[in-house]
């Protein structure tokens, strides 16, 4: 009897070791950079009283499903200063982000269903997990590289005008 035991359990890791070879090899092909995809323009607007001025325009990629936002910008080295992306939600809703997997420093510019800044988290580190919450209700996220917000000078009540051209 203890023979036949043998043979059962170095089959057993066998199969156990080659299952976890299999998996390793699929963890490579989910940590592949993305390339970027043009899906839309994005234009910022600074907002005073009496007038409303352009203050760059960029093209952006658009996370609007479940998969496409859970992933947003993971596994990027770069991002070309003229780019973004916009994540699109059904409502106003407090939010909050993070920066596992994520390669590169961002700006994190939360918007209302109006279009309008309501906050930005500055300079959000590389793969820090920490939250990043917006600080009232946002519908839409738009991620830049990590400084590009202050070189604009953006603010609370700024607007984003966008659109999808695919």
């Amino acid at each position: 009897m203890h023979t036949i035991k043998t043979p059962i359990v170095l089959l057993g890791l066998s199969l156990f070791f080659y299952a976890c070879k299999n998996d390793s090899k699929s963890d490579k092909n989910l940590t592949q950079e993305v390339n970027f995809t043009k899906e839309g323009e994005a234009t910022l607007f600074r907002v005073n009283d009496s007038s409303t001025t352009k203050i760059t325009q960029l093209e952006i990629e658009i996370a609007d499903n479940e998969y496409e936002i859970q992933t947003g910008l993971m596994y990027r080295k770069t991002m070309e200063p003229n780019r973004g992306m916009l994540f699109v939600f059904e409502e106003d809703a407090p939010r909050s982000f993070y920066m596992k997997n994520t390669q590169i420093a961002l700006d994190l510019i939360f918007l209302n269903s109006d279009h309008k800044v309501v906050s930005i988290q500055k300079n959000a580190a590389p793969m820090n997990e920490k939250s990043l919450l917006s600080e009232g209700p946002a519908r839409y996220v738009l991620e830049v590289n990590a400084g590009l917000s202050e070189q604009w000078n953006l603010q609370k009540g700024d607007s984003v005008a966008f659109k999808k051209i695919k």
